[in-house]
């Protein structure tokens, strides 16, 4: 049986690609309908914000990271990344509905924070299409900036998740880091977001892509693979690669992904499986905060 939000969801789907077969629902949300289907014998997937999302108290904010991700995929028809994504069928703006090409693969996780990590030959895979994307200077002004670490500081500081002497360290690695370029990230590399297929991975769902301090898809994937030391260390020896500020830029990245993390997951009612997780991650902010300070002492 399809809900009314589904229905709602095929219709507009159908408005701009009447030929669309669809065969099945993938995924239903709070924020997003993703529908798998067909146009003639491509097989498509088509992504449509949810009716009840449009009604939200951050109904704005989610049109326009949707918005967003129907230039960025535009951008892309005329400026080809270097790293594998699914091909832009049809986008509508207005109705907020977005058709790709559906690439065979599997995620490389299927939960935010997977018990079980990717093997070592997939996170190495990942990293390479990670760091790949980032180097990349694209030639086209569709990408800003969506993190302002200032203010990130500040939210975070007044609410005590940063100590006074954290929020400190963090802008005078700030300071430092002013003149230092800014890099292309996915700015949601989570590994549900990047697909194995047999050409590679594939990176989807595009709504934070944009510029940000050196190493940013780097501190989610670290921060997402508690259970993988050797992934960690792996990500860790990378984001180091690029000299002192390079590590300075990753270490301010990872506090602030971390400390949205926490706010994310440490809420009333949560079952045993997720507070050893929010406990982990109390743990990798700690071990973050650490590393600032001491980045801070050798300045």
């Amino acid at each position: 049986m399809q809900t009314p939000a589904v229905r709602a969801a095929l219709a507009n789907i159908s408005r701009i690609c009447p030929a669309f077969l669809p065969r099945q629902v993938l995924r239903e949300g709070s924020r997003h309908i993703l529908v798998a289907g067909t146009i003639g014998r491509a097989p498509v997937v088509a992504k449509c914000l949810a009716p009840q999302a449009l009604r939200g108290p951050q109904s704005e904010q989610l049109v326009e990271r949707f918005h967003h991700e129907i230039a960025v995929y535009r951008a892309f028809v005329r400026h080809r990344p270097p790293v594998r994504l699914p091909r832009l069928v049809a986008a509508d703006q207005d109705r907020c509905v977005l058709v790709l090409e559906r690439v065979p693969g599997r995620p490389a996780a299927r939960e935010r924070h997977p018990v079980n990590a990717p093997t070592p030959g997939e996170v190495r895979a990942v990293l390479g299409a990670v760091r790949t994307l980032n180097l990349w200077r694209p030639p086209t002004d569709v990408f800003g900036k969506p993190l302002d670490y200032q203010l990130e500081v500040a939210r975070y500081h007044s609410v005590g998740q940063l100590t006074d002497r954290d929020a400190g360290d963090l802008r005078q690695l700030l300071h430092g880091l002013a003149h230092v370029p800014w890099q292309l990230c996915h700015g949601d590399a989570l590994l549900g977001n990047l697909l194995l297929a047999p050409s590679g991975p594939v990176l989807v769902d595009w709504e934070e892509a944009g510029w940000y301090l050196p190493g940013y898809d780097l501190a989610v994937l670290w921060s997402v693979l508690s259970g993988d030391s050797a992934a960690r260390r792996q990500i860790s020896q990378l984001a180091q690669s690029g000299g002192t500020l390079a590590r300075d830029a990753f270490l301010v990245n990872l506090v602030t992904v971390l400390m949205r993390e926490i706010r994310l997951h440490d809420v009333p009612g949560a079952g045993e499986e997720q507070r050893i997780m929010i406990r982990r991650l109390y743990d990798d902010a700690a071990l973050a905060r650490r590393a600032v300070r001491a980045a801070v002492g050798t300045r």
